[in-house]
């Protein structure tokens, strides 16, 4: 997956490395919801490290980084799931997608979807969803800027 065009040259796609963590991490905490969900590095990396060892073993799996001179300005991570309605269609599943603070709004979220989207239809995806947390309001709009719908509703059971 790495080395696709994308529609701006400044962008950089790429599969996310153990050095990555720390800048990851800085962009999932950096919201009220993930402030209270993620590590700090400080309290250390191994929880990451192994999760990440856990992504890059699964070839359904790619958790991006967009890098735009030489910084990680936003990630993001892709699944692929086989199932069999939709006559056995493989769906992508964006998830944890996350734009630096201070470059929202540059077409860097467009521009991370266009590659994901682009990568889902490569490996032959019937169809792209994604998940967002309820009271992401700007998530939304910019989900359904994007031409999501939102057709489901989705719920979760947390497990200590």
């Amino acid at each position: 997956m790495d080395g696709r065009p994308v529609t701006d040259p400044d962008l950089q796609f790429r599969k996310a490395r153990a050095a990555d963590l720390p800048a990851i991490l800085a962009l999932l905490a950096d919201d009220r919801l993930g402030a209270a969900r993620e590590a700090s590095p400080a309290d250390g990396l191994a929880p990451y490290l192994a999760a990440l060892a856990q992504i890059d073993a699964d070839p359904n799996q790619f958790l991006c980084v967009i890098e735009q001179a030489g910084r990680v300005a936003g990630t993001l991570q892709l699944t692929f799931i086989p199932g069999l309605s939709r006559g056995g269609a493989l769906r992508g599943q964006i998830e944890a997608v996350r734009v630096a603070r201070d470059l929202r709004g540059a077409g860097i979220g467009r521009a991370a979807f266009d590659w994901a989207i682009a990568e889902c239809r490569a490996r032959g995806c019937a169809l792209v969803q994604l998940t967002t947390d309820r009271s992401r309001a700007d998530a939304h709009r910019f989900y359904e800027g994007l031409g999501f719908q939102a057709s489901h509703i989705g719920y979760k059971l947390l497990l200590d």
